[in-house]
C-alpha cells in the first residue's frame, strides 16, 4: 500500500533549536515550551528530522531499524553520555521520502548505519520523552545554501499531508566562536536580537524570498551564522508547507549569550479552510 494515500493527519513542519548538549540535561523554558507544544500535536505517523549535525554531498536518508543514540560530542557532564533515545527506525517512510526526492530530480542515498545525533535526539526526547515513535533522519548539503534546502522541504511536502512530522533541528543563531567569549558577559551582542527579530518578521510577512537571501539581508547574518549549517533545516520545514506559509512562534530565548532557541511551527494557509 502507497503510505501516501492513507488518512493525512494536518501536522504542521517544526524547526526547533536543540541548544548546547547541556540542554538535555539542563531544557529550562525552552524545552518546556517544546514539550508542552508537542502534547497539542495529533499523534504523528513518524518523525523526519533533519539535523544540522548530518552533513553529506548527496542528500542522504538515516533507515537503522534501531537507530543508535550517538553523543558526538566531547568535554561534556559525563551524565549526557548514559543517555539513550531508544526509537525504533521507520524504514518505510524513508522509502517513501526517498522516492519523492528521486522524483523530484535528487540523488538519494541511504545509510542504514547512521544513528540519531545530538541535534536529533535532544529536541525528540524532549517533545517525545516515550520514544514511541518512528523516526528517520535527512542528512544536510551545507555547500548547496538555502534554495537547495527550501526545495527538498518542497519535495517532502506529501509526508506532511500523510501524518509524517517534518522537524529541522538547528538554532537561530549559532557562533561558536563566540561562545567562550561572551561567557559571563551581562548581555547578548546586539546581533542576536537583530537576527532573531529580522527573521521573525520575514517569517511573519511569509517573505520566502528575503529569508532565502537571508546572508545578504539579515542584519548580523555572518555574525549569527558564519557558516549555514545550523539556519539549513529551517529552510527544510518552511519548503515542506505552501507559499502562503503562516508561522507561529513555540518559543523565543537566548542562552549562553550566543544561542538564539527559537522554536517555530508552520502550516499552510490551507490547513485553516474549513
Amino acid at each position: 500500500m502507497n503510505r501516501l494515500n492513507e488518512t493525512p493527519t494536518l501536522l504542521p513542519t517544526l524547526f526547533v533549536p536543540h541548544g548546547a548538549p547541556t540542554f538535555a540535561l539542563q531544557p529550562g523554558a525552552a524545552g518546556a515550551a517544546l514539550a508542552e507544544f508537542a502534547q497539542g500535536l495529533p499523534r504523528p505517523k513518524a518523525v523526519l528530522v533533519v539535523s544540522a549535525h548530518w552533513e553529506t554531498e548527496t542528500p542522504t536518508l538515516g533507515v537503522a531499524c534501531r537507530p543508535e543514540t550517538l553523543h558526538d560530542f566531547y568535554g561534556f557532564p559525563q551524565a549526557l553520555y548514559s543517555i539513550r533515545y531508544p526509537a525504533r527506525g521507520a524504514v518505510p517512510w524513508a522509502m517513501e521520502a526517498r522516492a519523492l526526492l528521486e522524483e523530484a530530480g535528487f540523488e538519494v542515498k541511504l545509510d542504514p548505519l547512521r544513528g540519531l545525533d545530538h541535534g536529533a535526539w535532544i529536541p525528540l526526547r524532549l517533545m517525545f520523552p516515550e520514544a514511541d515513535v518512528p523516526v528517520f533522519t535527512l542528512s544536510l548539503q551545507s555547500r548547496l545554501g538555502p534554495e537547495h534546502h527550501h526545495r527538498i522541504g518542497q519535495a517532502l511536502a506529501p509526508l506532511r499531508a500523510a501524518g509524517v512530522l517534518i522537524v529541522g533541528s538547528g538554532n537561530l543563531t549559532h557562533n561558536l566562536a563566540h561562545f567562550g567569549m561572551l561567557r559571563g558577559a551581562k548581555n547578548p551582542p546586539e546581533y542576536v536580537a537583530a537576527f532573531q527579530d529580522w527573521v521573525h518578521d520575514r517569517l511573519a510577512a511569509g517573505d520566502m524570498a528575503a529569508l532565502l537571501a537571508y546572508r545578504e539581508e539579515a542584519p548580523g547574518a555572518a555574525l549569527a551564522h558564519p557558516t549555514d549549517e545550523h539556519l539549513l533545516p529551517l529552510y527544510v520545514a518552511l519548503g515542506a508547507v505552501s507559499a502562503d506559509f503562516v508561522a507561529q512562534q513555540v518559543y523565543s530565548g537566548i542562552e549562553h549569550n550566543m544561542l538564539a532557541m527559537d522554536a517555530y511551527a508552520f502550516r499552510s494557509g490551507a490547513d485553516f479552510q474549513p
